[in-house]
């Protein structure tokens, strides 16, 4: 479990281009020729967490949780099994909001605009990881984008970046009623993406 031990406003955040860098170098916890982590230490946000590959499924859930390089929780697992079966050959798992909480309810009620912004250099880097030029992006945050009035808007900064890089947004499994994309958690390891009108979505959300 991850609870947040102190709102995000009061921690020293480093530009996401610092934080990449200091990732790239060699450690002895993990090897970065693998993984992409970011930052490359546990604390208590984190931007990207994922493998590294020329046509990489980015992932899109709410808010991070512990996952960490060689220690992936269950829903990981599944975003790596659905990844590999849908053709690609790597996966990243990026967040609407880097706050770790393993709870959504844990979540600062009000968007650090300080972390928002780094959160979508970090988005704008991922889409970039593609060589394919058409980055493919999967909407997987379920009914917890309804936890902050803040998360809407959010994925409507995602949709601006995707849009200049011609990223293409994708769900898997059935969605609501109310149109959220499905989680990843409990999703069949041969479930195949479909494409996701992700502006309409968030339109009829209002």
């Amino acid at each position: 479990m991850h609870i947040p031990e102190v709102l995000t406003s009061e921690l020293e955040l480093p530009p996401f281009e610092v934080v990449l860098a200091q990732s790239e170098q060699p450690n002895d916890r993990y090897d970065v020729t693998k993984w992409i982590y970011v930052p490359n230490e546990y604390r208590q946000y984190r931007y990207i967490l994922g493998t590294r590959g020329e046509n990489p499924l980015i992932c899109v859930g709410i808010n991070p949780s512990t996952a960490a390089p060689d220690d992936l929780d269950n829903t990981l697992k599944s975003v790596e099994r659905v990844a590999l079966h849908n053709g690609f050959d790597s996966f990243i798992m990026f967040n609407v909001y880097a706050q770790r909480a393993t709870n959504p309810d844990n979540m600062e009620r009000e968007c650090n605009p300080v972390l928002h912004r780094e959160n979508m250099r970090a988005f704008d880097y991922a889409l970039s990881l593609d060589r394919t030029g058409s980055p493919a992006v999967w909407a997987a945050w379920g009914t917890i984008l309804e936890k902050r009035p803040y998360l809407p808007d959010c994925v409507r900064d995602m949709i601006d970046i995707g849009r200049t890089r011609g990223a293409r947004w994708y769900s898997a499994g059935k969605r609501s009623k109310k149109g959220h994309p499905h989680h990843p958690l409990y999703l069949r390891k041969d479930s195949v993406l479909e494409e996701f009108p992700v502006e309409e979505y968030l339109d009829h959300l209002g």
